[in-house]
Parts: C-alpha cells; structure tokens; sequence
C-alpha cells in the first residue's frame, strides 16, 4: 500500500497546514529564492475556506494548498507574486459578493481576511522550523 501523503497527492486531498509549511521548507532548502504564504485569519458569512486554510507561491510560479479557488485565489495567487517582489506584509480583505459571483458563476456572500507574508531561506524562521 502506498505512503498516505501519496495517496494524497495523487487523489488531490487538501494539504495539512503541517504538510504545507514543511514542503514549503523542502522547496526553500532545495534552491527556492522565495515563497509568499497567504493564510485565511479571519472569516464572516459563507466563504470557501476556514480560518487557517494557506497556499503557498513559490518564485517559480508553482503553489501548494489552496484559500478557496475561483476568482478569489487567482486574486490572492497575483497579490503573493507581487509579494514575492516587495516582500511587503499584509492583511487583505475579500468580499464575496456579485463580483465574484459575475465572473466565477457562484457567490459565497461572506468575507474572507487573508495575511500574505514573504519567506526567504534567510529567514530566522526558517533556520529555526522543526525537522521534517
């Protein structure tokens, strides 16, 4: 039988904020010059996601774990890319409203409050996350 986060991946099954963060420090251990981590810290209504959902953008274009899909995470996926670039730290706010509802077909209503943050392989946190 095949290792669990194998069959995982190859069924598409969500990622663990545990398995996120420690493939986001293989990634910047294996050569990645940056990641941007959005996390959901704060909802009100219906949204896609819970509290604590991530995606992580790496330098490559590449991600991992998912805040909803749809118009909301292309959203999110350009402002971490942007991220990336100005390593700017931020709290952004996501109104699932007609906009939404106009361009992806469906409409959630709630509100979403999304932190997107820059990692480096510098960065103090990394050198001191816990062994994989």
């Amino acid at each position: 039988m095949a290792e669990s986060s194998n069959i995982r991946t190859a069924f598409g099954a969500p990622l663990s904020s545990a398995e996120i963060f420690r493939e986001m420090y293989r990634r910047l251990d294996d050569g990645a010059k940056a990641a941007a981590m959005a996390t959901v810290i704060k909802t009100k209504g219906s949204t896609p996601q819970q509290v604590g959902a991530k995606i992580v953008v790496f330098d490559d274009g590449s991600f991992i774990g998912t805040v909803g899909g749809g118009c909301v995470e292309a959203d999110i996926y350009a402002i971490c890319r942007e991220t990336l670039e100005t390593g700017a730290m931020d709290i952004h706010e996501f109104n699932l409203n007609d906009d939404y509802a106009q361009a992806d077909g469906m409409v959630c209503g709630g509100t979403m409050f999304v932190l997107i943050e820059r990692w480096m392989p510098e960065d103090e946190r990394i050198s001191t996350s816990p062994a994989s």
